[in-house]
């Protein structure tokens, strides 16, 4: 076995979500999952598919979107894992909505941050065994800290 470090390229840092699922079925339920937690969403999800002919397979609203996450895909090119790019979306407004898609087994991450997927490599195929999301933690926070904390979740409406 060898286990391989595939960076995630995502130069607008848009946010996504990566995860495995078991079926071919996943790349139209989150579609329809999207569409139908968000008003106009701009998105794309790709599927490594595992069996038969292998495929990434694609759907979406956006062709910069798609373009990215079919180039993601391909690059970790583990089986039966997806990856959801969104614009203007914050994964938290979704990720529950995702998580309750019959097909999706595993989230591994929701993120806009750097990220680096762990890869085992075998002679039968690839799989994911975890992520590196970010940065290393440098400390903890100040009290000064918690104010921009606070202040930013406010700004975005999602405290009071």
């Amino acid at each position: 076995m060898d286990i391989k470090i595939v960076p995630v390229e995502n130069p607008q840092a848009y946010n996504f979500i990566l995860g495995q699922s078991h079926f071919i079925k996943t790349v139209e339920d989150i579609y329809e999952a999207m569409v139908n937690a968000v008003p106009s969403p701009k998105f794309a999800v790709a599927f490594c598919e595992a069996s038969q002919h292998c495929l990434v397979r694609y759907t979406g609203t956006d062709n910069e979107l798609i373009d990215l996450a079919t180039k993601n895909a391909l690059q970790l090119a583990a089986g039966h894992s997806f990856i959801l790019f969104m614009k203007d979306i914050f994964p938290i407004n979704v990720l529950q909505t995702i998580k309750h898609v019959p097909e999706v087994c595993h989230i591994f991450c929701a993120t806009a941050n750097p990220l680096e997927v762990i890869i085992a490599e075998t002679q039968q195929g690839r799989g994911i065994i975890g992520v590196i999301d970010g940065f290393l933690t440098k400390g903890i926070e100040t009290e000064a800290d918690i104010q921009e904390r606070k202040g930013l979740l406010r700004k975005f409406g999602y405290k009071q």
